[in-house]
């Protein structure tokens, strides 16, 4: 007959607490996507959410150094993702994987829609690393997308970082301000 240790370190036929309630969770796992799905106010309690606004340059060889604060998140891949605006979007891999799982939900998947939105989303994409230094190469087919030259702007968008040109960004920030107060003055509340 054997039984498990509970933490105290006297023998317990079971463990308190809600393990063993639920599955467990991994980020990119089919029930953390289930979850993040079906409730998200509690999936993002789970994963990172990329907030903020920071000022960088690209070195010579068009790297990013990523900030700081998201390099662990980030340190099993990055997936580097054409922006629907004008930005190169940084995405973890189960992020972008989630993003474009739920952009094809409402799709038949063989419907010429379907079919042009995974090539959209396959070809203007690229898996990478981050280097020993926090830094991400930036291929030319995005650089040349986003318009970026040497100073610009990571901005947190929720599950996913942004990088844009930093007068494209000063220009669509603004613009931004005055769409959110357009857009919850048509749902009865004020920015």
């Amino acid at each position: 007959m054997s039984c498990d240790v509970g933490e105290s370190g006297l023998p317990s036929p079971q463990r308190a607490g809600l393990e063993g309630l639920l599955p467990p969770l991994q980020p990119g796992s089919d029930s953390f996507a289930a979850l993040a799905h079906n409730r998200p106010h509690i999936a993002l309690s789970i994963t990172m959410v990329f907030r903020g606004t920071f000022d960088y340059s690209l070195d010579v060889k068009n790297r990013l150094t990523v900030p700081a604060r998201f390099r662990a998140v980030l340190s099993e891949g990055v997936v580097l993702a054409k922006g629907l605006e004008r930005c190169v979007a940084l995405w973890t891999p189960s992020g972008y994987d989630a993003y474009t799982h739920d952009s094809l939900a409402s799709f038949h998947p063989l419907s010429p829609e379907a079919q042009k939105i995974k090539r959209f989303f396959a070809a203007n994409s690229l898996d990478t690393e981050l280097d020993a230094a926090g830094r991400v190469g930036l291929p030319a087919f995005l650089l040349e997308h986003a318009g970026l030259e040497k100073e610009v702007v990571v901005t947190g968008s929720g599950d996913a970082l942004e990088i844009w040109d930093r007068a494209t960004w000063a220009t669509y920030n603004a613009a931004l301000a005055s769409d959110v107060t357009d857009i919850t003055s048509h749902l009865g509340h004020t920015a």
